[in-house]
């Protein structure tokens, strides 16, 4: 009973928040004298959920907005919560992007007020590239929304900021590099590895590589004991070389299959944690993650 009552007041709390929120949205629009006061004196703010769309804001709208992302680095962007800070950001930003409004509920629930000018839900998108359906359903039958580990649906997302704020278009990543980077992973495209989650579909897709096998499911969650006996089983069977394990998680799953299987731990970080935001920032991170899956194979 005392946990429903604290669950109710927490609710509470946040519709009051939000009330208060969509009060001063309506009071003040993009267009209105106090946002403009408040906001675009400073420069405009870009706010994202999580750093990799951070790291395509800032390379795609270059130094002349300031960039912030709501993730803690020290948690995965699958655990994203709303501190009142928080929300008064996504209040005062000229744009926010979401990857969606089912995989960040809460954020798509601060977003909800705003005007549709002022948000861009990165799922929605019509040019992104997804593999066919049935490679992409997680456990909840949603799609992998990792989508930024595709140098394609990168340009995609980083046209869409520069479209909603009328910068002129241009790609945070050459199709040279690409080319270039796809070159060097072309010896591993039929290498096996194990990852501790199931992120990167869209990273095999966009360099022609094995999409690997996953110790947790695409949110994160842990898979049940069949599925893990299954999974050590294939392991085997395709001869996998490496595990690799982003630095947020703790690692004792990985650790466990990795030392029955004799196999090397390699740190990889799809979340882009170590990144700078820089004009160069996205074309940075995606070396960076071609070398960290290179190691594996070292």
């Amino acid at each position: 009973m005392l946990g429903a009552g604290l669950k109710k007041i927490h609710y509470n709390i946040f519709g009051i928040l939000m009330l208060f929120f969509a009060l001063n949205v309506a009071g003040a629009s993009i267009d209105s004298p106090k946002y403009s006061k408040a906001v675009i004196a400073s420069g405009p703010l870009v706010v994202t959920t999580n750093k990799p769309l951070a790291i395509i804001a800032r390379a795609a709208l270059g130094d002349n907005v300031k960039v912030e992302f709501l993730q803690s680095t020290s948690k995965s962007s699958h655990d994203l919560t709303l501190s009142i800070s928080a929300l008064g950001k996504i209040q005062k930003a000229q744009l926010v992007v979401l990857l969606g409004d089912q995989v960040e509920p809460r954020v798509a629930k601060a977003v909800s007020a705003l005007p549709q000018n002022r948000v861009i839900r990165v799922l929605d998108l019509p040019a992104l590239r997804f593999h066919a359906e049935s490679d992409q359903l997680s456990h909840d039958h949603q799609r992998d929304p990792h989508v930024w580990l595709d140098p394609h649906n990168g340009n995609v997302i980083g046209r869409a900021i520069q479209d909603q704020l009328g910068v002129k278009s241009h790609n945070i990543i050459s199709e040279l590099e690409i080319k270039r980077l796809r070159n060097m992973l072309a010896p591993y495209a039929n290498s096996r590895y194990l990852t501790h989650h199931d992120a990167f579909s869209h990273f095999s897709r966009g360099f022609g590589l094995y999409s690997g096998l996953s110790i947790r499911d695409a949110s994160g969650g842990q898979k049940g004991a069949r599925s893990q006996y299954l999974l050590r089983k294939d392991a085997l069977q395709s001869r996998v070389q490496c595990v690799f394990v982003e630095p947020q998680y703790g690692n004792k799953d990985a650790q466990g299959i990795a030392e029955t299987l004799n196999l090397p731990i390699i740190s990889i970080d799809p979340q882009g944690m170590t990144q700078s935001l820089i004009d160069e920032g996205y074309e940075q991170f995606m070396q960076r993650i071609v070398a960290q899956f290179k190691a594996c194979f070292s």
